[in-house]
């Protein structure tokens, strides 16, 4: 439900205030300090999540680590999120986070998944299977501009 006055919903003001914490928290931070911080709170924000949610987080995680160590684990807006070069490129958003029937790994712009006049961008998750996996390994592997990598 959407609070008439603000247009968003509780866990939508929940969400950006949880975004400007990060950047609060993240102030003043440089180079290796700034990055393990960052990577610090993705873990916990993996370890806060439940069922699904949690297998799904883990997966990303995993298959960036293997596929992608150069993408930066960080958070944004609450989210298990991945940058290149300082911008997101892929994320973990959590069902729970704003009370929907599933979750989804999302690819920004950044991610140049461009193929074709249309392509996804985000995908609804329900569980992880080895296809789910594939898919995400060379979703992954394309965002880190890693086509060898693809499998």
């Amino acid at each position: 439900m959407t609070d008439t006055q603000s247009g968003f919903s509780a866990d939508e003001r929940a969400a950006m205030k949880q975004r400007a914490a990060e950047i609060r928290a993240d102030k003043g931070l440089k180079g290796a300090a700034k990055t393990a911080k960052e990577y610090e709170d993705c873990i916990a924000a993996i370890d806060a999540l439940t069922g699904i949610d949690k297998e799904v987080a883990v997966t990303l995680h995993q298959i960036v680590a293997d596929v992608a160590p150069d993408l930066a684990p960080k958070t944004w807006y609450g989210f298990p999120t991945y940058a290149k070069d300082g911008k997101v490129v892929v994320f973990h958003q959590p069902a729970a986070k704003f009370k929907t029937r599933y979750g989804t790994v999302g690819f920004q712009d950044a991610a140049q998944l461009d193929d074709g006049a249309m392509w996804a961008v985000t995908y609804a998750v329900v569980e992880v299977t080895d296809a789910v996996r594939a898919k995400l390994r060379d979703l992954v592997a394309t965002t880190a501009g890693a086509p060898e990598e693809r499998a």
